[in-house]
């Protein structure tokens, strides 16, 4: 769902201005790049807080496993 709504809010300033400037082109890529940057940051961040639980006992292996697994299927870098 969160993908769906970032791909709705990145898409449209291209659909808006894509016929009044070819500047927009790259500030439309270079945008779309940072949010891409930021989303793997959030990824990032979950694995770690994920690592923190798990070797605190907080969760099980195959709770770990399991979500670890969801993470890595919603990233394009882990």
């Amino acid at each position: 769902m969160i993908r769906l709504i970032l791909l709705i809010v990145l898409s449209l300033p291209l659909v808006f201005t894509a016929g009044c400037s070819r500047d927009m082109v790259g500030g439309a890529a270079l945008g779309a790049g940072a949010a891409g940057a930021a989303y793997e940051y959030s990824n990032k961040e979950a694995l770690e807080d994920l690592d923190n639980d798990f070797q605190s006992g907080r969760i099980s292996r195959d709770e770990y496993l399991r979500r670890k697994g969801e993470i890595e299927r919603k990233s394009l870098v882990y």
